[in-house]
């Protein structure tokens, strides 16, 4: 009855589920596409290393103004990455400077190679143990050796596309490149990387490593070093970084009441704050499908309350012949539900054409619907119903059976 109900007005049908529709829509797209980013974080995160831990002079992944004293405080040095690397639980650590857009940590440079070039290349000088920190596959070729840092040998290692860009399906080991007026030999480059949120090509794909000493040669500015730790197990990364600071505050002499001038932190940080921006997503996400939903429920109401009218005669000839009040509730009950029911339904399938059409527009963005959020948002539809129907029902169950049946 409640089927044929609803089929027999499917034009009133339809406007007055629109708002379901749009609300659960709304929460299947969302969720879908901040379920195919955390994927992507996660595969990113997963790159740096499980048991990798950063230092720099000030947390990078916070956001705000950075104090005066933020911008003051004393920049990390190499030798501070070598006092680390004598600790107990350290396999590994390296300290490196970036040539790049202080702004937004985008390569400055253009290399050029017999006519072709590259732009917006990163340039890095690195010590040694930076591939054991980070683990770096080479496609050819191979990393510097500290006897090169040391010497400061004029040798690179280039990113994938930087490389691909130059030399095409040429090898490009041996190839000497001209940068700022220097001859560097190209003896190693690296693996592709995985792409970025945005899509497309990695910038860290895009760049050349220095031996750290041989870079400070063209850029002895750069003083800023980020240093990176790698823990013999993800386990002990804890304790490494007890470890850390307990070494940075006594070689920065730091006093025991005054809190750290540096920042430690690891790849979960990036994961941290993801966290806090998809938070603010999922506040929208509900704003507006609570309005969505809110507004579908009030329709449902007002259309409910206008069915009862309308079939006032039906529901006292019902009581004439032996209906309860309570079959009459939960018949205009049951009739709220179906028609919630059916909204989330087509939400859920509109929410998945708009899914995979993202899918297929960004591939880098793998959107993915949760079978989690798919059934919360089919279980609220249905609520709704529920909520927003049983004031029509009641009032239907209460009438008056001879004032229902005298009803024109």
């Amino acid at each position: 009855m409640a089927m044929d109900t609803i089929a027999k007005n499917k034009l009133r049908s339809a406007l007055t589920v629109l708002g379901i529709v749009i609300g659960v829509m709304t929460v299947i797209a969302i969720s879908s596409v901040v379920r195919g980013l955390n994927s992507r974080i996660q595969e990113q995160v997963a790159e740096f290393g499980t048991n990798v831990v950063w230092v720099y002079r000030f947390d990078v992944f916070q956001f705000g103004r950075p104090s005066t004293e933020l911008l003051t405080r004393k920049e990390l040095s190499l030798d501070d990455a070598e006092a680390l690397r004598d600790l107990p639980h350290v396999s590994a650590a390296a300290a490196g400077v970036r040539y790049v857009n202080p702004m937004f940590g985008a390569g400055l440079y253009s290399v050029k190679y017999k006519g072709r070039k590259v732009s917006n290349t990163i340039l890095e000088g690195d010590s040694a143990q930076w591939k054991e920190v980070y683990d770096l596959g080479l496609k050819e070729g191979r990393f510097f050796t500290p006897e090169e840092d040391e010497r400061r040998a004029n040798v690179i290692t280039l990113g994938h596309d930087t490389a691909e860009e130059l030399f095409g399906e040429e090898s490009a080991l041996g190839k000497e490149l001209n940068i700022e007026g220097e001859l560097y030999t190209v003896i190693g480059v690296a693996d592709k990387r995985k792409s970025g949120l945005g899509g497309g090509k990695n910038p860290e794909d895009n760049m050349i490593w220095f031996p750290l000493h041989t870079f400070k040669k063209i850029h002895p500015e750069l003083k800023d070093h980020w240093i990176s730790v790698k823990a013999d197990s993800h386990e002990s990364v804890e304790a490494v970084k007890d470890e850390i600071r307990e070494t940075l505050r006594r070689r920065r002499h730091v006093k025991f009441n005054q809190p750290d001038n540096f920042a430690i932190f690891t790849p979960d940080s990036l994961s941290e704050l993801w966290n806090q921006l998809t938070g603010g997503i999922f506040i929208f996400m509900f704003a507006v499908s609570s309005v969505g939903l809110m507004v579908g429920g009030v329709g449902v109401m007002n259309i409910m309350l206008v069915s009862v009218t309308e079939r006032t005669r039906e529901i006292g000839v019902r009581k004439a012949i032996g209906a309860t009040k309570r079959n009459i509730l939960f018949q205009f009950t049951l009739e709220a539900i179906t028609l919630c029911a059916i909204g989330g339904f087509i939400g859920i399938v509109i929410g998945g054409i708009i899914t995979w059409s993202i899918r297929a527009a960004f591939a880098s963005l793998p959107a993915t619907m949760s079978v989690y959020w798919t059934v919360a948002a089919f279980s609220v539809s249905c609520s709704i119903g529920l909520v927003f129907g049983i004031y029509p029902a009641w009032k239907a169950a209460n009438l008056d059976p001879i004032e229902a049946l005298r009803y024109e």
